[in-house]
């Protein structure tokens, strides 16, 4: 099964500690991966160098989406590096 990846910022959180899922990276993956968010839906959460998986819920306190995740189980990763972009750091050198 594939996994939906969105970013998310794991500064943006609410006083539960769940990820706040409306920040401009968040909404521009979900728009490109035509993802409509519903209660329970699984998505696995990235930054730059981090990754989780969360569930998502909907805030009716804050009128947004946010996802549940497991502070203790992020994982750190290794950023990707194109080939364009490797060939520009070798040039460079």
């Amino acid at each position: 099964m594939v996994k939906t990846r969105v970013f998310a910022d794991f500064h943006n959180t609410d006083v539960q500690g769940r990820l706040r899922l409306n920040c401009v990276g968040t909404i521009e993956d979900l728009a490109r991966q035509q993802i409509s968010l519903q209660n329970g839906q699984l998505l696995t959460l990235y930054s730059e160098d981090l990754e989780v998986e969360g569930v998502v819920r909907y805030s009716v306190e804050e009128n947004l989406w946010v996802a549940v995740i497991d502070w203790g189980a992020i994982r750190e990763q290794t950023p990707l590096v194109t080939q364009a972009e490797q060939q520009l750091h070798d040039t460079a050198i």
